[in-house]
């Protein structure tokens, strides 16, 4: 048989193991896509990762995760997690794939780790054996416990030189965001065993914490690193309005709270100035606020139009924003799509077979949107 029968095939039984009924049908772009259910009763599916073309760890929010096969559905518990401090938005949190998994099967956790009557935003990880994890090693307990249970964060993304970065809330108190003796409201970057990069730009610094690499943040909801140009960008929640897509650079101050473009959440009352020397403004700002939760970019055969487009989930607003960026990476336009699924979309992924988009909601469901043809 032809090998690109084969193929065509292939891509219909993975289409209709699942689920044959589309949940929803649209358009991007000119271009039509269905969207279809993969699994449901997930808890709060928080982070997506491929381990291969097949297989997806999905964490959930309260402590639990699986591995699910997007072909037929199957899920399988997967063991060896920790105690996670599962309340308020904290819990387990992102989980992500070493770029180096083909040679030591390494997963990435961010979680909310018990700490007496706090938590701390925690960056682990641990090598997974079919549905066991072994060798949990937390690789950074972040100094950012507050009596609050918002603003954890916290996305992990990867770069092309032996990196990992992920991102902590200032945890509800809002000095945190201009405080580098702690890490809440930073990103951090750290080499693959959890060492601080002797490049970091606060190495040596006694006003600063080694392991961080930008701060200024309020709640970091997505973070992604574009290896095709070379760019870690951030999306992260603003106050009542305000929300933020950031391009993340060296050493950067990126305001909170002295710049915001919200509001009060008692009244119409500006949170910050629209901008300060030495603080870097946005890339693009929502208002009012779409509550962002993810950050992706595009990058596929399946959707040409979206190439090199910024994805990101939406929890208010519920859908999901497609950024369109020029060569040089400013932001030109935006789409909304899947407004009708009333859905508050969690997590993205990229299958990295067919370039399908997976995401999952809030209501512990994990869908696929693919195209027609």
């Amino acid at each position: 048989m032809p090998t690109r029968l084969l193929v065509l095939i292939s891509l219909l039984a993975t289409a209709l193991a699942v689920n044959a009924a589309p949940l929803l049908e649209g358009r991007s772009a000119g271009q039509p896509f269905v969207v279809e259910s993969v699994a449901e009763d997930l808890g709060v599916p928080w982070g997506l990762a491929f381990i291969d073309d097949t297989w997806l760890v999905i964490t959930d929010r309260n402590g639990r995760a699986w591995r699910v096969n997007t072909q037929s559905g199957e899920r399988q518990a997967l063991s060896g997690l920790p105690d996670v401090a599962a309340q308020g938005q904290g819990g387990l949190l992102d989980v992500a794939v070493s770029p180096r998994f083909a040679q030591q099967p390494w997963l990435y956790f961010t979680y909310s780790k018990p700490l007496g009557d706090q938590a701390a935003t925690t960056l682990a990880r641990a090598q997974l054996n079919g549905s066991e994890l072994s060798q949990w090693q937390d690789l950074l307990i972040t100094q950012s416990t507050t009596s609050t249970s918002r603003h954890f964060g916290s996305r992990i993304a990867f770069d092309r030189d032996g990196h990992v970065f992920f991102g902590v809330g200032d945890r509800g108190e809002r000095p945190n965001g201009q405080n580098r003796q702690n890490h809440a409201g930073s990103i951090m970057r750290l080499n693959l065993d959890g060492s601080v990069p002797s490049d970091n730009p606060f190495v040596g610094n006694n006003e600063a914490l080694d392991e961080i690499w930008s701060y200024g943040h309020r709640n970091p909801q997505g973070l992604t690193f574009d290896a095709l140009t070379g760019r870690l960008w951030e999306i992260e929640h603003g106050p009542r309005g305000g929300d933020e897509i950031n391009l993340i650079i060296k050493g950067a101050n990126y305001g909170w709270p002295v710049v915001s473009r919200g509001q009060e959440y008692w009244g119409p009352v500006d949170v910050g100035d629209d901008s300060q020397p030495g603080m870097r403004n946005a890339e693009k700002v929502y208002i009012p606020s779409i509550a962002p939760s993810s950050l992706v970019v595009y990058h596929g055969d399946a959707f040409p139009a979206w190439e090199g487009n910024l994805l990101a989930g939406a929890l208010v607003l519920r859908h999901l924003n497609r950024v369109i960026l020029s060569e040089s990476g400013d932001p030109t336009d935006e789409e909304r799509l899947l407004e009708s699924l009333d859905e508050r979309i969690r997590a993205l992924a990229i299958s990295p077979a067919e370039g399908w988009l997976y995401l999952s909601t809030d209501s512990g469901k994990l869908l696929r949107l693919r195209p027609v043809d």
